[in-house]
Order: C-alpha cells, then sequence, then structure tokens
C-alpha cells in the first residue's frame, strides 16, 4: 500500500512567495517541488548533525 501524503498549509506574504517560485523556476521545479527540496534538505542537514530521526512510535 502506497504511503499516504499529507497537506501542509503555509501562509506566505507576496515577496516570498514570488522569490521561491523565481527560484523553482530557475532550478526547474515547481513551487512545491521546491519547497519539498528545501524541507528534505533541512532534515537531511538536522540529521547528518544530530542522527537519524526515528519516526517509530511518532504522531501522525
Amino acid at each position: 500500500m502506497a504511503e499516504k501524503e499529507k497537506h501542509l498549509g503555509l501562509r506566505i506574504d507576496q515577496e516570498t512567495h514570488y522569490k521561491l517560485h523565481y527560484i523553482a523556476k530557475y532550478e526547474g521545479r515547481s513551487g512545491n517541488g521546491q519547497v519539498l527540496y528545501l524541507i528534505r534538505k533541512c532534515i537531511a542537514d538536522f540529521e547528518q548533525e544530530h542522527g537519524v530521526i526515528d519516526i517509530k512510535g511518532s504522531p501522525e
């Protein structure tokens, strides 16, 4: 069974939104793809410094 995706609502000011999409387009991603890329990069950086985050038993 495929993992169910979660929805994340995000409030963002117009300037930041524009700049995010500008960078995303430059890097060949959608705005959503850019946000996911940045989140995954943040997680990887954190785990490299602090160790892998164990998700067993974590709240959904």
